[in-house]
Parts: C-alpha cells; structure tokens; sequence
C-alpha cells in the first residue's frame, strides 16, 4: 500500500507542477469568457449583413407600413420591373424584391419574388419573409373589421404547470410522487446535461492523458527500471489515480473560475453590444425571445435549485465521476501499454472503448427528453454507459433502486475492468517490435505468470 501511495504522490506532483497544469489550469477560464465575447462580437459584426433591400410593391401593403429593422434598409420603387432588374445593381441595392398586387384577403399564401446576384443565406431570407408577412398579417387584420384589441383577446397563453408542487406540504400532497414545477424540469435538464457532458469530457481527457503517460513510460524505456521494483498493476493503479487526482483538482478549480469569467464576460457583451441588433440575429436563428428573456426571473431559478434533491445529486455524481474516469481510464491505460512507436497501429485498439462512451453521450439527449424511458433506464444500468446516462438523470429523481443498482454494477464493472487492463498490462508494457492485435490481447489476458 505504501508502494502504491507513492505512485500516486509521484505521478500527481510531477503534473501539478509543470507550468503546462499551471497555464492550462488559468487559461482555460479565461479562453472560455474571450470566446463568450468574441462569438457576441461575431454575432453582431459577422452577423450585421446589412443588406440594402429594393422593394416593388404592386399590393401596397408592405410600403405602407412603417419597416424597422436593424440589419436591413428598405427601399420602395415604382419602376418598371424589367427597368428595376437592370438596374437595382447599379444603385447599390443587394437585393430586389418583388411583390404582386393581392387581390383576395382570404388567401393564406402569397408569392413572392427576390433577385439577387449573390446566393442569400436561409436566415436573410427568412427575416425578409417575416417583415412581408408580418405587414400582410396587420392589413388582414384592418381589412376584417376586427379592432385591434379583440383580436388580441384571442390570443392564448397556457401554462402547464404541476398542481401538486402548489400544494401545501402535508396531507393534501400524500399520492402525488411529482411535485417538480415546470421551471425545475428546465433546471434539471440543463443541470443533466451539463453533467453527462463533464463526464463525456473527463473520460476522454483524463482517460487520454494515462493512456499517453503509459505509453511514454513504455517507449522511453523508463518502465523498464521501475517494474523491477513494483508490481506492474501497481504502478498501473498508482498511474490512474494519480492522474485522476490530477484532473480533480483542474476540475476543482475550473468549478470556480469559469463561473467567475463566464459572469464578467457576460457584463462585457451586455455593455459593448446592441442588444436589439442580437435580438433580431437570435430571432432569425429561433432562440429565445424578447418575450421568454422578459420572464426570466432570477430569484425563481435560484429557489428552484435550492430546491432540488443535492443530497442525492453531488454523492452520486461523485461516485460516477470517479467510477467512469476509473473504468475508462483502466482501459486506456492497457491500450497505452499494447502500443508501440507507431501510433497509428494501435488506434483500431481504441475504437471498441470509444464507441461506448459516444454511444452514451447521443443517449444522453433523448435521457433528457424522458428520463424515465427505457432507453434511459438501461443506459443508467449499463456500466459503460452509465457514467454519463445516470448523472444526466440525477436532476430528475430517479427510483433510489435503479441509483442503487447502477451504483453496485458498476463498482463491480472497477474492479473487472482494473483486473482485465491489469492483465493486458502486465505483459504489454514489457512488450516491443510485435504489432497487437485483439487475438494477440486475449492471449495476454488467458496468459499465466
């Protein structure tokens, strides 16, 4: 046990020292809040097309009303269309767009025409569409007789909403195993997510970093002077945890500083932006609205997270943290020690412990969309999988003994998965010159000695 401590004390300083962990660790933060400001830059600048629009309206609906619009300007002629073909080029119009007279107000569809040398995008299309219908929508509306505020009337809002989470505790909730509000549900989708993607991200990183660690050892032929004094599952197992160890602490501290960056960033955009401008780009792109922004209610958010079940949340997220890093990383580190100098051997090795991990990570979407499902249910049972399926369903309150269960398979999938790497190991790292193949890593496991 001392042996093996050692190990990891050595493999998890000789990384928190290097300037690499340091520069990585600070940077990462802050390249995510430079990208946060960069891509609302982009947004507003790469996204600002500003497009000059030459209208033709033979209805006279659409120059009739009053267009305002942040990224394009309108312009209305009554030219010959042949003439204006011709010559909207040369009056500096990107665009000509042509409206025939509109006869019948009960028609629904209404034929359009655009000319423009240059092959417009879906989104300057679309908000062109939606500024001509939109004008169309308020003629019908005059040309009905309806007033204005009658036809607002028929507007509907429906809010689904869980009556059980309005009920007061006691016994007028006893039956009702949901008491979650709708905004809860939206909290624990976005908290499940982000979880199955921090493990997606921690298996393959962490995962990736024993596997080249491993191989380095081996192709330096540093190994060879270690094993002669420590058991090669050892020095596999100190390798695993000391590396895990490491990326805990990055892990720690990115929970930290990215939340930080990432709330600066946010002031920066808010304050160097045109918010309208956005609005109208995420509009075209069908984001969240004005009218969804104006419901956001901060406080709300921050009781429903208060609220959510954390006693069971961060003990199971941690044990699947910990198990799933610990089962791929197991894998990876045999695959280190089966290559050779050429890596691109030993990457069909890699492809049976990737797909799993991928497999989950596109299961992850539809566990979000019905967590209880049966897709979700096996995904979270599932050892390979589980690491990401179950933590992206812990925000949903699953049955404690499907939690239970997945925690007791996969425990047990550790310590057969560190046996099997364990036995790919020990002969692997010692092996040179000889191309790996399954057959030759089954012969390896089945070896005695």
């Amino acid at each position: 046990m001392n042996t093996l401590w050692l190990i990891i004390k050595r493999e998890y300083l000789v990384r928190v020292k290097k300037k690499s962990f340091i520069i990585t660790t600070l940077l990462t933060p802050i390249a995510i809040g430079l990208l946060i400001i960069l891509s609302a830059f982009l947004t507003a600048k790469g996204g600002q097309v500003s497009k000059n629009v030459l209208v033709k309206d033979d209805s006279q609906i659409f120059s009739s009303t009053k267009v305002d619009s942040k990224l394009f300007t309108y312009e209305f002629s009554k030219a010959p269309l042949d003439r204006l073909i011709e010559d909207y080029k040369a009056q500096s119009f990107d665009i000509l767009v042509y409206i025939p007279n509109f006869e019948d107000i009960s028609q629904t569809k209404h034929n359009v025409q655009y000319y423009s040398q240059e092959k417009l995008s879906i989104s300057t299309i679309e908000s062109i569409e939606n500024k001509i219908a939109s004008a169309f929508k308020e003629y019908k509306i005059g040309q009905s007789g309806i007033e204005r505020s009658v036809y607002d009337s028929f507007k509907m809002n429906i809010d689904l909403e869980n009556g059980a989470a309005n009920l007061a505790s006691g016994e007028e909730n006893k039956g009702f195993e949901d008491t979650s509000s709708k905004l809860s549900i939206k909290i624990g989708t976005a908290l499940g997510g982000v979880m199955g993607f921090i493990m997606y991200l921690v298996i393959f990183i962490y995962g990736g970093m024993v596997m080249r660690s491993v191989m380095e050892e081996k192709i330096n032929r540093i190994v060879e002077v270690i094993i002669s004094s420590v058991k090669p599952t050892q020095l596999m197992l100190g390798k695993i945890l000391g590396v895990g160890g490491v990326g805990l602490t990055q892990l720690g501290m990115w929970l930290i500083l990215i939340p930080l960056v990432t709330i600066g960033a946010g002031f920066i955009v808010g304050g160097a932006t045109d918010v309208a401008q956005l609005q109208e780009l995420s509009n075209q792109a069908g984001s969240i609205s004005a009218e969804d922004l104006n419901k956001f209610d901060f406080a709300n958010v921050m009781r429903e997270i208060s609220n959510m079940n954390w006693i069971l949340i961060i003990p199971v997220f941690i044990i699947f943290f910990f198990g799933g890093y610990f089962i791929y990383s197991s894998l990876f580190a045999a695959i280190g020690s089966a290559m050779g100098d050429d890596m691109g051997e030993g990457q069909q090795l890699m492809i049976p412990i990737m797909l799993p991990v991928i497999l989950a990570f596109i299961m992850m979407q539809g566990t979000l969309q019905n967590p209880n499902g049966g897709m979700a249910i096996f995904g979270s049972l599932f050892p390979l999988t589980s690491p990401i399926i179950m933590p992206s369903r812990l925000a949903f309150d699953p049955p404690l003994w499907q939690v239970g269960i997945s925690i007791v398979l996969l425990i047990l999938s550790c310590w057969f998965f560190a046996w099997l790497a364990g036995r790919i190991y020990r002969v692997g790292i010692l092996m040179y010159g000889k191309k790996v193949s399954f057959k030759e890593l089954a012969k390896w496991i089945a070896y005695k000695g």
